[in-house]
This record gives structure tokens, C-alpha cells and sequence, in this order.
């Protein structure tokens, strides 16, 4: 039997509004192989909340089942529902979009995405702004997809935002943490602000990276769903989640710049035969 202490602590939790989650690991629902893969990705992700984009769940004609699947694992998984609002780019646009999931899903949990760039779909802060501006006054819990500005992302903070959302990478790269200078500086400034790394996650240790730097929780979808084996991949992120956050707490070494000598180098030598004899 596995030692209780190695397991994820049931009190390390963190906050959404009044919702109490454990899992740090926020999964997307698009690209996968099958409706039963995808299942599957989620029940092995032990996810709390699954993502899907609203545009997608609009044009559900041509699903093939994918939105029934999600459907289905959110009842039997007990995860919540987070719409988005992928492919937005304009503030107007985002909030007819969020209205309209409002109505159709009974939550007012949405991810806000206002994409500013077409060959980056780098995250547009002032449309972003104004979009979440709007949400927040209309009694949305508002999840910024942004960047890693630390005076865009206090504006957001301050519009209402209970959170943010930074990219790691642009979407899909799967480059992992790019700018981990800014990624730390919005740790140690927003010390209170629960941060979640969203985009450009790749392989499970760039996702055990992020919890060790302090951030609370990654949001990932393309590394897991174009994954040769899907469900082993999303099993292998919870876990590389859960070990970063476990190194986290317990205290990550800080990096030097010169050598230091793990073995003392003082005292009397020790001559292990000599001892054990």
C-alpha cells in the first residue's frame, strides 16, 4: 500500500470565488482521436474542470458525438464546465459569445479569450480589458486568457477578475515556459492573485515547472489530446502537476551561480570500512 504522506494532500486546495478545488490540472476538450479517448483523457486527468470552446459547441452538427462525450464525463467525473471563447477577437464579439453560454449552460464561469494576432494568437489586453470589464459588471466569474505584462494583468485584476490566465508559449507550440523572468515576476507581485498557466504547455515537465515556480494550476489541451497515447498522457501531466506542486512546498533549491559542496569538507576523514568494521 502507498504511503499516505506521497499521496496529494485533500487540504491543499485553492479558491474560485466560493468554489474549492484540488486538482490543479485544467484540461481542454478539443483534437482528441474519439469521443472515448477523450472520456477517458478526462477521467485520467482526474480534472475538476474541462474547457470547451463555445464556437465549437455551436457548430455541433458536425460533432460526431465529442460534445455528448464531454457531457458524459463531466456527470461522471463531477468537473465543472468551462466555456470559452476561443476564436474571439474583438471585445464585442466575446461578450455575445459569454452571454450566450450563460444561457445555454446555466454558468457563469467563462474563460475570456480576445486573440490580437493572427500568427501568434497573442492574447489582446485592451480588448481583453473591456470584454472582461463588461463580464465582470454583468456577473460573470471572468478566466483572462492573457499575457505575462504585469501592469495589464493589475488591470484586469482590477476590472474584477478573480484570476489570471498568462500564456506560457503562444497556443499549441508546446515550448514550454518562454519568458520564465516575467512568469516569476507576476508570482512575487501578485503573491495573493491565484495564477494559472495557460497555452504553450508541451511536455509534463514544463507543467511540473510552472507549479514549482508558485503558480497554482496549468491549463492545458493540444499536448495531451495530439499525444500518441492520450489517456497515458494526461495520467503522466497529473502526476508531473502533482510532483511540482509537492517540490513547491517543500522547497525548490535556489540555482547558484558557483559550485557548493554538498559533502562537508571539515573534520576528521571517515574510512567507512574502518567504521563498519
Amino acid at each position: 500500500m502507498m504511503n499516505a504522506s506521497l499521496l496529494p494532500s485533500t487540504t491543499d486546495t485553492w479558491q474560485v470565488g466560493d468554489v474549492t478545488l484540488q486538482s490543479r490540472f485544467l484540461l481542454g476538450s478539443a483534437g482528441y482521436p474519439s469521443p472515448q479517448v477523450l472520456r477517458e483523457a478526462i477521467a485520467a486527468a482526474a480534472t475538476q474542470v474541462v474547457t470547451v470552446g463555445l464556437k465549437r459547441i455551436l457548430a455541433a452538427t458536425g460533432d460526431n458525438g465529442f460534445i455528448a462525450a464531454i457531457r458524459q464525463a463531466l456527470t461522471e467525473t463531477g468537473a465543472r464546465l468551462l466555456p470559452n471563447t476561443a476564436g474571439c477577437r474583438t471585445a464585442r464579439e466575446a461578450v455575445q459569445l459569454a452571454r450566450m453560454a450563460r444561457e445555454l449552460y446555466d454558468t457563469s464561469w467563462i474563460k475570456l479569450e480576445v486573440i490580437g494576432d493572427e500568427h501568434t494568437l497573442q492574447p489582446d489586453m485592451f480588448e481583453l480589458h473591456a470584454a472582461a470589464t463588461e463580464l465582470v459588471r454583468d456577473g460573470f466569474t471572468v478566466f483572462p486568457y492573457c499575457t505575462d505584462d504585469l501592469v495589464g494583468c493589475r488591470r484586469l485584476l482590477d476590472a474584477g477578475c478573480p484570476l489570471l490566465m498568462p500564456w506560457g508559449a503562444p497556443i499549441g507550440s508546446g515550448q514550454g515556459l518562454l519568458n520564465v523572468f516575467a512568469l516569476r515576476t507576476l508570482r512575487e507581485r501578485l503573491p495573493d492573485t491565484v495564477l494559472i498557466i495557460d497555452a504553450g504547455i508541451g511536455a509534463p515537465s514544463h507543467a511540473a515547472q510552472a507549479l514549482e515556480l508558485g503558480f497554482d494550476a496549468v491549463l492545458l489541451n493540444s499536448a495531451v489530446a495530439h499525444a500518441r497515447e492520450p489517456v497515458a498522457m494526461a495520467r503522466a501531466f497529473r502526476l508531473a502537476i502533482e510532483g511540482g506542486r509537492i517540490a513547491r512546498q517543500a522547497g525548490v533549491l535556489a540555482p547558484q551561480d558557483f559550485a557548493v559542496a554538498s559533502t562537508p569538507v571539515g573534520g576528521e576523514p571517515l574510512l567507512l570500512g574502518k567504521a563498519m568494521g
